[in-house]
């Protein structure tokens, strides 16, 4: 039968289903980047990120399966240029706003004029595709310029919708090799092709891949299942839905891992190595198929054996360049047990939060709860409301020993359950057990990673173990990944969590793993575990609560994963603070409106709001956890109101944010801040416990502030659970009888010094000395 060239393939209109699929799945992806920003998420530009580098993968997928080198070149190029862009999204948060819109116009521009030059050399279809593409480039660049004021958010979501339809529309469009041509394309290219004894050789090895798909496929599951199973006993499944999909989640990742190590890194070595090599090929091959290459001597053996080996790994390579499905297989046949090894030994490298693919689950978790996070607040509040019956008292907490002046602990973040929690145990067992301090307040995620109850006890209620005043917490976004079912059980009392927990199973219609016997399973084990390590706890009615006194109010809001407060709490949060008129008002709230000297209320409408809310009402001292270290902010006093103290304690045990150390901006938000730890303590352990293998993502890190990244994304991989610690909390002192409020914060040693802190100028008093102990004083006024 006679072979159709792909042109003329294309032209009788053979082109196959499966690489105009392709087209879907990118249309699929505009879709969702445009619509992004209408879905509730704590960073909605990383979920464009993200899908942008899907989408360009798949264009990188299709380019190296166009026939033409010049079109290849174009194609990858363009593949190249939106994965860059990608990680230009995916950084949003570390980056101007404006610039990330001129980023994409100016990446649109380049393409549209690539598309245009080659319109100029085409004739034909060819000019008429890229000249349509050109268009459509400068097209989408100057919609992003002419519209740059609008909201960032909109804007980036747009141009990434715009790049994912060009990309399916090139694909849909332009004519690529299939699987059926993989095989004869590696003769194509040595010129060999119609050589008998090449034709014969080429149909055995054919013929043996084709008998080694079913053993590959079977070893391969019987990789996964043995991960599978790994993984179940590592992470402790529970029979919850979160228990039974996260080692299924850990799984995938791993088989991800798996395909990224074989084409990022050993593909492109064997590439390498190949195309090198290939001008020894061709001589061998002459020789081999000449008459001076007769025989069977071992020369002849040798050379037919290496001939063969190169065939064999080239028909390989070439079917999974241009079928999906084989390079799925190859890659997992490769990348498998590289990805054992690291599952086995990642927790020494001190990269978890990269390669750890049970923490990978934390992100589908993410994803899932952050949309329906206000939902089942709302819910929860609203059903203990209506057990309890309207009133002012419904969510007040009432500590004893607040009638005069007495003290609290905040402390944030603590649910790692490794050295970085127990190292700053003894510093809080000894500060809560002074007799004037009255309560402890945990101001966000009292469990990584996935808040679940399985975790509580190594993670919560050991390192606790001692602490004998009440305990007090409102819920980070690692506390709502399991529905908020652990913490309600543990901090709430029985009867208010067993009616939240029933209405947020109702508000899902009881499409959920949240049973009334896995309520009382829950309920019962708190119980069991308040009674073994006796930590009081129990006595909040819901995720916020308020404490009043007579010159003192404490508000604590929950502000789950996207920043924001449902209808409920706010309604809550307005009477809470109507009841603190006249005194002095704190609010502990899940996320900082200061963090990393950025301002966390930039593009963020609700919770701009929020801080609104509470300023508008002389709220003075705003505290919240979420990131990872201690932050001090000042904003001086206006004839509007008095001056405003803004606190990130969220160092209580997690590992720390080292990117406010390492990448403390010239201008912050505030003229007074602090943080803690500095950046000279921070580089001097990275630089101290840094293998030599990591020393060019130091480099990269130290020196370039890990662009495209950031710093602060790239820390995780220098989270060292070893001395030093640089893990904190905040004894906060409430003294009517001064007309103060007293911050004293804690390291691992003891109170922390002013020589443990980068501070601005002017900040600590003028005769304060460098060994002298930090303090911070805010007036009753």
């Amino acid at each position: 039968m006679t072979r159709l060239s792909l042109r003329e393939r294309v032209a009788a209109g053979r082109q196959t289903a499966k690489v105009r699929s392709f087209t879907i799945p990118v249309a699929i992806i505009g879709v969702l980047a445009l619509t992004a920003p209408l879905r509730a998420a704590e960073q909605p530009l990383l979920r464009v990120g993200f899908l942008l580098a899907i989408a360009g993968g798949l264009e990188l997928l299709h380019a190296v399966r166009v026939p033409e080198a010049s079109a290849m070149r174009r194609a990858i190029t363009s593949g190249s240029l939106t994965v860059l862009m990608a990680l230009v999204v995916i950084n949003a948060p570390f980056l101007v706003g404006t610039a990330i819109v001129l980023f994409l116009a100016g990446s649109f521009a380049i393409d549209g004029v690539r598309h245009a030059g080659a319109a100029w050399r085409e004739a034909g279809r060819s000019r008429t595709m890229d000249a349509l593409a050109a268009l459509g480039n400068i097209g989408a660049s100057a919609l992003l310029l002419a519209t740059h004021r609008v909201s960032e958010t909109w804007l980036v979501s747009i141009g990434a919708a715009l790049r994912a339809f060009g990309i399916a529309w090139t694909i849909a469009t332009a004519p690529a090799y299939t699987a059926d041509d993989a095989g004869r394309t590696v003769l194509d290219d040595l010129g060999i092709a119609d050589h008998p004894a090449v034709t014969a050789l080429y149909a055995e090895i054919a013929a043996e891949e084709h008998t080694r798909t079913s053993s590959d496929r079977g070893w391969i599951g019987a990789f996964i299942v043995t991960l599978f199973a790994i993984h179940i006993a590592r992470m402790q499944a529970d029979g919850s839905l979160l228990g039974l999909l996260a080692p299924a989640i850990a799984v995938t990742g791993d088989m991800l891992l798996a395909i990224l190590v074989a084409l990022i890194i050993i593909v492109p070595v064997v590439i390498s190595v190949r195309s090198s090599t290939r001008w020894l090929e061709r001589r061998a091959w002459q020789w081999y198929l000449s008459a001076d290459g007769s025989g069977h001597g071992w020369r002849r053996l040798t050379v037919a054996g290496w001939l063969r080996y190169r065939l064999r790994v080239g028909m390989r390579l070439r079917e999974a360049r241009f079928s999906t499905m084989a390079a799925i297989r190859r890659s997992l046949a490769t990348g498998l047990p590289i990805a054992a090894i690291i599952a086995a030994t990642v927790p020494v490298w001190g990269m978890s939060w990269f390669f750890d693919t049970e923490n990978w689950a934390s992100g589908i978790w993410n994803s899932w709860a952050e949309s329906r996070t206000d939902e089942w607040r709302k819910a929860m509040a609203d059903a203990v409301i209506a057990r309890a019956g309207a009133g002012p008292s419904t969510f007040l907490v009432s500590p004893p020993g607040t009638a005069s002046d007495f003290s609290f602990i905040v402390i944030g973040d603590t649910g790692e359950g490794d050295a970085s929690q127990h190292s700053l145990r003894d510093q809080l067992l000894a500060v809560a057990e002074r007799p004037d301090v009255r309560f402890v307040v945990i101001s966000s995620d009292v469990i990584y990673p996935n808040g679940a109850m399985i975790d509580y006890e190594a993670k919560f209620w050991l390192p606790f173990k001692g602490v004998k005043k009440p305990v007090y917490a409102i819920p980070g976004n690692h506390d709502w990944y399991d529905g908020l079912d652990a913490f309600l059980a543990t901090f709430l009392d029985a009867d208010s969590a067993r009616v939240a927990m029933r209405a947020r199973a109702e508000s899902e219609l009881r499409l959920t793993s949240t049973t009334e016997s896995r309520i009382d399973a829950l309920i019962g084990q708190a119980e069991r575990l308040r009674g073994e390590y006796e930590v009081p706890t129990g006595y909040q009615r819901g995720p916020f609560f308020e404490v009043q006194t007579d010159r003192f109010a404490l508000v604590a809001i929950d502000t789950g994963i996207v920043k924001q407060i449902d209808s409920t709490q706010w309604s809550w949060l307005e009477g809470a603070l109507g009841r603190a008129s006249g005194k002095f008002t704190m609010a502990v709230i899940g996320h900082p409106f200061y963090a990393g000297g950025f301002d966390a209320t930039a593009g963020a409408e609700p919770f701009a709001r929020l801080k609104r809310l509470l300023v508008d009402h002389g709220v003075a001292l705003m505290m919240a956890g979420d990131t990872h270290d201690l932050e001090y902010y000042v904003e001086p006093a206006t004839e509007s109101g008095p001056a405003r103290h803004y606190v990130v304690n969220g160092g209580g045990g997690a590992y720390m944010s080292f990117g406010t150390a390492l990448a403390w901006p010239a201008t912050p938000p505030t003229a007074a801040w602090a943080f803690y730890p500095d950046r000279a303590a921070v580089v001097e352990k990275i630089e101290a416990r840094s293998p030599a293998w990591k020393r060019p993502a130091w480099w990269w890190t130290h020196r370039v502030g890990a662009w495209p990244f950031s710093a602060e994304w790239m820390s995780a991989a220098f989270d060292y659970n070893v001395a030093p610690f640089f893990q904190s909390f905040i004894e906060v002192r409430v003294e009517p009888s001064s007309h103060r409020i007293r911050m004293l914060p804690y390291g691992v040693h003891g109170q922390l010094r002013w020589r443990d802190l980068a501070h601005s100028a002017g900040l600590a008093p003028v005769t304060t000395a460098a060994d002298d102990l930090v303090e911070w004083i805010v007036p009753m006024s």
